[in-house]
């Protein structure tokens, strides 16, 4: 049987050569029949239906691609997965599919890089040999592995289009690929911090999913009733990323530099200076922290990048006084506008502005109900989150929308926690 084939096909080529050397337009024989079929879409199938890739933390998935050759006559057959092209998205750089991580392996085969982040929008497929009178089936995995940015692609139909060794097209048919949301990069989430009666301090890993925010706690360490004031001064995630500022009893200020060890999220603290038991009341803002003095002047503290702590921060501004009308004041790690309750209830909102602040913003009353109030990182909507414990244990969460320069709560609260009346602190 192989030889015949062999034969055939060389005997075709010794036809089409006589016709195009030596025929002319009247006496022309007939063309010989082609010695590829077309391109076929129904031998080509993506075995399970279209493949579900969650977009996150969740790992690959794989498809499995089965092409029932149309024809081949041997040799190197080659395969590649043609994109759809994606629609510019303006300030985004990225190309396309920049957040998708896809390795394929042929027949069984080892995996290999077939990258969808390309100027084409292709990915080429393993190369693999055929031999006539064998194998006549191709079977192809595609494991992708997506993060969270890839579920903006949603739906993607591609086309698998496979060639044989002269270059022409023998099969194509549609692989599809839905991406959906999963739970986020631990580097996207934010954490939540409390320190109980005991001096325990427990961190509260945000899980991304806006139905249950917070994960199940664990422990960082002991000691920590140690400091009268505890604050974040850079952003807070998941990956062991945010620095935190600490006064002890003697007033003592210490910095715990991120670790970006999950497990352990803080290198060991180290000395600041002294003399802050001058003020009454600390908050995060920003790169650095806030500082109410007793006469109710607040100063603004920012870092100066020195690794050295004693030139950690530099030299206070003073963002203004009256500040002792307030009962509570909570800053922000973004370095958003500050918020702030009076002894009447009512939350106000700032924003900066070069010396000081802005003339404040009503937010609204009732906040006396809480005993607690902190920012973080997104929990529940698409912004930071204004949280609050009120008397009875129960935490609660307001998404915020940036309006007039300011970072503002709104109205409607969502429960994400009972049982939190165990801790002192909450930050």
């Amino acid at each position: 049987m192989r030889r015949r084939v062999c034969t055939a096909l060389v005997v075709t080529t010794a036809l089409t050569a006589v016709t195009t050397a030596g025929a002319t337009a009247a006496t022309a024989a007939p063309a010989p029949p082609a010695t590829t079929a077309a391109a076929s879409t129904g031998t080509v199938v993506q075995q399970g239906g279209p493949l579900v890739v969650t977009s996150g933390e969740e790992g690959a998935a794989t498809a499995r691609v089965k092409v029932a050759l149309s024809h081949y006559t041997g040799g190197r057959m080659k395969a590649r997965l043609l994109l759809p092209t994606q629609p510019y998205v303006p300030g985004n750089e990225l190309p396309s599919y920049a957040a998708v991580d896809s390795t394929c392996a042929v027949n069984g085969g080892a995996f290999q890089q077939c990258s969808w982040d390309s100027p084409y929008n292709e990915a080429a497929l393993p190369e693999v040999d055929t031999e006539p009178g064998y194998a006549t089936t191709l079977t192809y995995d595609i494991r992708v592995d997506a993060s969270s940015g890839a579920v903006d692609l949603g739906k993607v139909t591609a086309t698998l289009e496979v060639t044989d060794e002269a270059g022409k097209v023998t099969d194509r048919g549609p692989v599809t690929f839905q991406f959906v949301k999963g739970t986020p990069e631990a580097y996207l989430r934010t954490t939540v911090l409390a320190r109980d009666k005991a001096g325990v301090l427990w961190q509260y890993e945000g899980s991304g999913h806006p139905d249950k925010p917070l994960k199940a706690r664990t422990r960082i360490g002991g000691g920590w009733n140690a400091y009268t004031a505890i604050v974040p001064v850079t952003t807070r995630s998941a990956a062991g990323e945010g620095d935190l500022m600490a006064r002890d009893k003697d007033g003592v200020l210490w910095w715990y530099q991120a670790s970006r060890n999950t497990a352990a999220p803080f290198k060991p603290r180290q000395r600041v200076g002294g003399g802050w038991n001058q003020y009454t009341a600390l908050t995060g803002y920003g790169t650095g922290l806030l500082a109410r003095d007793k006469a109710g002047t607040l100063w603004r503290y920012s870092f100066t990048g020195a690794t050295d702590p004693a030139y950690a921060l530099e030299s206070r501004r003073n963002m203004g006084g009256g500040w002792n009308i307030y009962t509570a004041i909570a800053g922000e790690a973004q370095g958003y506008s500050p918020v702030a309750r009076d002894k009447d209830g009512v939350l106000w909102a700032y924003s900066t502005r070069i010396p000081g602040f802005y003339p404040r913003t009503r937010v609204g009353g009732g906040w006396n109900a809480y005993n607690s109030l902190a920012w973080t990182g997104r929990l529940t909507g698409t912004g930071a989150n204004l949280i609050a414990r009120d008397a009875s244990g129960k935490l609660w969460a307001y998404d915020s929308v940036y309006r007039d320069s300011r970072l503002v709560p709104v109205s409607t609260r969502k429960q994400i926690g009972t049982g939190w009346d165990i801790y002192n602190a909450i930050f």
